[in-house]
């Protein structure tokens, strides 16, 4: 595996900022991770799906959303989103162009919850979305659900959700994304929050992901 900073100008003024991994052999396809609101590209969580997907094959774009671009600290604000938006566009164009056939968009939290709204608009050019701790509603105001778009996408998401997470258990989001109306799963973390820490550790848990991952988009398709 080969890994590299990623700096390049997209068009319609938004930058691809990040870190590339690249499988040793021809890649199985390409994934664009980013990160949550109160992180960036270097998360932990982030790093170990990212090596994870490239040690099998997968080329990784772990990219810096416009905000934090912006910003090394803090949350985004409320006018960031459509811009981030075009900033994981410009992600997954960017493995496009890289010559990667196959693309899947994903992150954790708000890169998530942003990937998610990107495909609801547009999925053109997506296989499919992987959502980590996706935010389905603030922590202790379960009636404010973010769930609006969910009946537009149209592509397979698969969803990483610890049984704790604060932001919505994986019973929770189970329940919510029934609303869409195309194939999905939740794979549930027992015993984890947001962070989807484990005692076993990160890169156990990419394993896992990585096994939901192949059975979910691959198997008897």
């Amino acid at each position: 595996m080969r890994v590299e900073a990623v700096s390049s100008a997209a068009p319609g003024g938004v930058r691809v900022e990040g870190v590339a991994h690249w499988p040793d052999s021809a890649s199985a396809g390409g994934l664009a991770l980013a990160h949550g609101a109160g992180s960036n590209c270097h998360a932990p969580w982030l790093v170990a799906l990212a090596s994870e997907f490239a040690r099998r094959g997968y080329a990784v774009l772990r990219c810096n959303l416009p905000f934090r671009q912006l910003r090394p600290a803090g949350p985004p604000r409320p006018a960031d989103a459509g811009r981030d938006r075009e900033g994981l566009r410009a992600a997954a164009r960017w493995l496009s162009e890289a010559g990667i056939a196959g693309v899947w968009l994903g992150g954790h939290s708000y890169g998530g919850r942003q990937a998610s709204l990107l495909a609801a608009e547009d999925p053109a050019g997506l296989r499919g979305l992987l959502l980590c701790s996706y935010p389905l509603h603030p922590p202790g105001k379960p009636d404010q659900l973010r769930t609006g778009h969910l009946p537009s996408l149209r592509i397979p998401v698969l969803a990483v959700q610890g049984s704790k997470d604060t932001f919505g258990g994986a019973v929770e989001v189970e329940d919510a994304f029934r609303s869409i109306p195309a194939a999905r799963r939740v794979m549930e973390v027992p015993d984890a929050g947001h962070e989807l820490k484990i005692r076993a550790g990160y890169p156990a848990l990419a394993v896992a992901v990585f096994s939901a991952f192949t059975e979910f988009f691959f198997a008897g398709r």
